[in-house]
């Protein structure tokens, strides 16, 4: 259940990164930061995707930090376009808030899986 509700909300939130993109490179004409943010925003699900067919419990953890780290990654772009006045505090708040939604349940399930991998030795 958490798994799927973890890829559902990265989905989600994927496509809300998505829909940004296009609104910053249509409307406000900025590329670099949003090609950054278009990048780290939809590869934590591409990560979450890929955890689903992890080898091991070991690489399973891996993916979820890569996404883990993805999340960091766009927390900041995030930061850096509502700083620099291209998304609105309204807009910056709810990508923000979706992204630390997504950054908490991937730490709990990286500590569930740990604590699983570690009572098995």
């Amino acid at each position: 259940m958490r798994d799927s509700l973890l890829s559902d909300k990265s989905i989600l939130f994927a496509q809300k990164v998505v829909r940004l993109y296009r609104f910053l490179v249509e409307s406000k004409d900025e590329t670099i930061i949003s090609k950054q943010l278009l990048r780290s925003g939809t590869s934590i699900g591409a990560n979450i995707s890929e955890a689903d067919y992890a080898q091991s419990r070991i690489d399973f953890i891996s993916k979820l930090h890569i996404a883990l780290k993805e999340t960091a990654e766009t927390e900041y772009w995030l930061k850096l376009l509502n700083s620099s006045g291209y998304i609105s505090k309204r807009d910056y708040e709810d990508l923000l808030n979706s992204c630390i939604e997504i950054k908490k349940i991937l730490i709990s399930s990286i500590n569930t899986a740990k604590s699983k991998l570690n009572n098995n030795y």
